[in-house]
């Protein structure tokens, strides 16, 4: 299974400067995958009775440049993830600036990487989603440092649901108490989860860790979190299982943009 975000932070292990997934195939293969993606979505949703437009695709540009994201913009795209602070904001500015009046609709950016206290100013300021609080004392920090001028930041509590030695995420145990915790907050606005499983090759396998997640969101919506819609889960390597087990998210790179370059 392909990771589409775990990461640092701060820096890139791969940088967007001087590559271009577009250089191989030109536009037409970013349509294409685009096209592709967007037809799996519909076929499994409608192959587990969901309705598709329910189910949001998070164009995962972590390394890739601003051309790349600028061109998915103008296919209609608009939710980009990214991992790295510096690079995305970079990419931001630029993408802001590129904008035409016909592109009506804001791009709209998420944060999904792993969090590091000193970057909350930033990520709170220039992020509309972040998808990987799994500590109370980063949420604090991104609602303080939250712009009054914005509305509030749309977060998701980032689940280890497996426990795994080195992986961010807050333990099924924990969960309540940073929901809790979060729910204070004006300025943020606790909207679900997030979830990267280990690794799973059968498709009953990947669906029972998606139905751990799903059932801690149900958990947490019957403990009276209302504003809780949201399930971030899914990507290239197990894309149908997250759809049959609820996502509203799902995190799609590689199958979008091609492989990330190669470091020494």
């Amino acid at each position: 299974m392909i990771d589409e975000s775990a990461s640092d932070g701060s820096a890139s292990n791969g940088s967007a400067a001087g590559y271009s997934p577009l250089s191989a195939g030109g536009t037409d293969c970013l349509t294409q995958a685009f096209a592709q993606v967007r037809a799996d979505i519909q076929t499994f949703a409608n192959r587990h009775a969901r309705n598709p437009d329910d189910i949001t695709l998070l164009a995962v540009s972590k390394t890739r440049p601003g051309e790349a994201v600028q061109a998915a913009a103008a296919l209609g795209q608009r939710a980009f993830g990214e991992n790295y602070v510096d690079e995305a904001l970079e990419k931001i500015a630029a993408c802001g600036a590129a904008q035409t009046a016909a592109q009506t609709a804001a791009l709209e950016w998420h944060f999904i990487g792993t969090i590091q206290s000193r970057r909350c100013d930033a990520i709170a300021t220039a992020f509309d989603w972040v998808h990987s609080v799994d500590r109370i004392k980063v949420a604090r920090r991104l609602a303080e440092r939250r712009p009054a001028g914005l509305s509030p930041l749309n977060i998701c509590l980032q689940i280890n649901v497996d426990d795994e030695d080195g992986k961010g995420g807050v333990t099924l145990e924990e969960l309540p108490e940073l929901a809790a915790a979060c729910a204070g907050w004006p300025t943020l606005c606790l909207r679900g989860l997030m979830a990267i499983p280990a690794p799973r090759d059968d498709m009953a396998g990947q669906r029972q860790a998606f139905r751990t997640v799903h059932d801690a969101f149900s958990a947490l919506q019957s403990a009276g979190h209302d504003s809780l819609d949201t399930l971030s889960m899914g990507m290239s390597g197990d894309l149908e299982a997250a759809i049959a087990e609820g996502a509203t998210i799902v995190r799609i790179g590689t199958a979008l943009f091609g492989q990330r370059p190669r470091t020494r």
